[in-house]
C-alpha cells in the first residue's frame, strides 16, 4: 500500500470515528434533542439566561418547515465543496502543466535552440520534423 493510500485510509477511519463515537458513547442521551444544532442550542441558553432577551434582526427568509431548512443547508454544503474542489483541482492542474512544461524544456534543450537533435552545436541544421 503506498504512502498516500495509507493517509487517505487513516483520514477515512478518523472521519467515519468522529461520525460514530458519539452515537456509540451515547453522548446526549441526556437530552430531549440530543443532537440539534448549536443555534438552537443558543437561542436555549439565552432565553434562560435572558428570559426578555429581543434579538436585534430577522432571518431573511425564514424555511416553512425544518426539512426543508435542511435541505437548503445541504445544498449550501454541496456548493461549498463543489467550489473548494473546483479550485484545488485547477491549482493542482496548473502545477502539473507547469512541471510538464518544464520537463519538456529541460529534456529537449537542443530543439529548443533551433538545431536538430544529434547536430553539433553551432552548425545551424534545421531540426528534423517530429513524426506523431
Amino acid at each position: 500500500m503506498s504512502r498516500n493510500a495509507r493517509i487517505n485510509t487513516l483520514l477515512l477511519l478518523a472521519v467515519a470515528a468522529l461520525a460514530v463515537l458519539p452515537l456509540v458513547l451515547g453522548l446526549g442521551d441526556h437530552r430531549e434533542e440530543p443532537f440539534t444544532g448549536s443555534d438552537a442550542q443558543a437561542e436555549t441558553a439565552i432565553t434562560e439566561l435572558e428570559p426578555d432577551y429581543e434579538p436585534w434582526f430577522s432571518p431573511l427568509y425564514e424555511p416553512p418547515s425544518a426539512e426543508i431548512e435542511s435541505a437548503l443547508f445541504a445544498l449550501q454544503a454541496a456548493l461549498g465543496a463543489g467550489v473548494l474542489a473546483y479550485y484545488f483541482g485547477l491549482r493542482r492542474g496548473r502545477r502539473q502543466g507547469e512541471e510538464r512544461a518544464a520537463a519538456r524544456a529541460g529534456a529537449l534543450p537542443e530543439e529548443a535552440a533551433g538545431e536538430a537533435p544529434g547536430a553539433e552545436p553551432g552548425s545551424g541544421d534545421a531540426p528534423a520534423a517530429k513524426l506523431p
